[in-house]
């Protein structure tokens, strides 16, 4: 038997099956027939909450009968109220680039009732012939997310997300230097502002957000340590706007994060060129400090413009690493393949994978067995050739045996 509901809870009451479930009278057809929107849950609780929400957003002006609202409404209300203050900023940036780049452009005007698994479909086809790598896959990502929701909260019978096969990233060919390749990159780099920079990415594999949010107080120079406790980000935030008192708008800064996961948060042992190359950059920076006096802006970090402001990737790698990668007249690589230049050279070198993951700082060493996959079969007949030693067939032990009674009689 159904459930009496609450006072004030509004149309709410428990079903047979023990499923609570609520609805909204929304208005009527046109054969006059009274249109409802239902919301389902667990419990009384979660209905209500769902309920409470909807009759909050109509106050402020969104749709109550979902057939009104469109992909892009709910998609800018969901950005805004799901999204934003619940995951990292940057996660929020990437989501609100790829909505309003992206999807809204293509589907925003289809009525949320009426998106279908085809107009996902045309979608990702549509940015995969345009040349996009990634795009296709994060616009999945961000719809499913974004639709589980509207499912969830009654505005559609179910997920059209569900019925797309998520599209495939091609995965790009990695591109590693040789270590005679590293040579000229290094030597090319010895007069850049940020040689110390590349020492750190090629021999110690920093990512690039930790090498610019490094700090001189986690350099130990007598211990020869380093430790990775945060990364530097350009994300955007609202700020009070300026020209539209009572608004907001989107503007850039800096901010420090943790670092990517739990294992990233690692103390590295600095071999000697890192530290020689660091303890000379140090004594080059104090230098620009005392010259410019004022007007250098302390933030303390290693790497910082002429000014000791924070370093701007895309400015970083236009004006000092492609630079250096022409000069040393090694294959264009991206900056992020120093990372993978240093795991393969080291894994080429017999290093344990689990020490080249906790180096990286991978959270787990599936991620490096993964990434580093193609290096290993080389290791393969290193492998063979020390059990080989330690346990030699009976035709080597004789030969060995052969050997050593000659050895005596000589």
């Amino acid at each position: 038997m159904a459930k009496r509901r609450g006072h004030g809870e509004g149309s709410i009451f428990q079903r047979k099956d023990g499923r609570w479930a609520a609805f909204i009278t929304t208005g009527r057809d046109a054969a006059g027939r009274q249109k409802k929107r239902w919301f389902y849950g667990k419990t009384r609780k979660e209905v209500q909450e769902q309920l409470t929400k909807v009759l909050a957003e109509a106050q402020q002006g969104m749709p109550i009968d979902p057939t009104k609202q469109t992909v892009g409404q709910f998609l800018t209300d969901w950005l805004k109220n799901s999204v934003d203050g619940v995951n990292a900023s940057t996660t929020c940036n990437q989501y609100e680039d790829i909505v309003n780049l992206h999807i809204i452009p293509a589907i925003g005007d289809i009525p949320l009732t009426k998106l279908t698994p085809q107009h996902l479909q045309r979608l990702y086809k549509q940015k995969q012939e345009a040349g996009y790598r990634r795009v296709p896959r994060q616009c999945h990502a961000i719809l499913h997310r974004a639709l589980e929701q509207a499912a969830k909260w009654g505005l559609i019978p179910r997920n059209p997300a569900d019925l797309v096969d998520a599209p495939r990233i091609k995965r790009e060919e990695m591109k590693v230097f040789t270590p005679d390749e590293v040579d000229r990159f290094l030597d090319a780099a010895k007069n850049d502002r940020y040689y110390a920079l590349y020492v750190l990415a090629v021999l110690v594999g920093l990512r690039q957000g930790e090498l610019l949010g490094l700090k001189w107080d986690v350099i130990d120079f007598d211990a020869g340590t380093l430790q990775v406790c945060r990364q530097l980000q350009k994300v955007r935030v609202d700020v009070p706007s300026k020209e539209n008192p009572g608004s907001t708008e989107k503007v850039w800064e800096w901010q420090f994060k943790e670092p990517k996961s739990a294992k990233s948060r690692r103390t590295i042992n600095l071999p000697g060129l890192a530290l020689a190359a660091l303890k000379e950059h140090r004594k080059k920076q104090l230098e620009e400090r005392l010259r410019l006096g004022d007007i250098w802006q302390d933030n303390g970090l290693v790497f910082c413009t002429e000014i000791g402001a924070p370093v701007d990737p895309s400015s970083l790698y236009r004006w000092s690493f492609c630079r250096v990668l022409q000069q040393a007249a090694v294959p264009k690589i991206r900056f992020h393949d120093l990372r993978h230049t240093c795991a393969t050279l080291l894994l080429l070198q017999g290093v344990s994978p689990k020490v080249v993951q906790e180096l990286l700082g991978h959270s787990s060493i599936t991620i490096t067995l993964d990434l580093y996959g193609h290096v290993l079969p080389s290791m393969k007949q290193a492998v063979v050739r020390a059990m080989d030693n330690l346990f030699p067939a009976k035709e080597e032990k004789k030969k060995r045996k052969a050997r050593k009674v000659a050895s005596y009689e000589d």
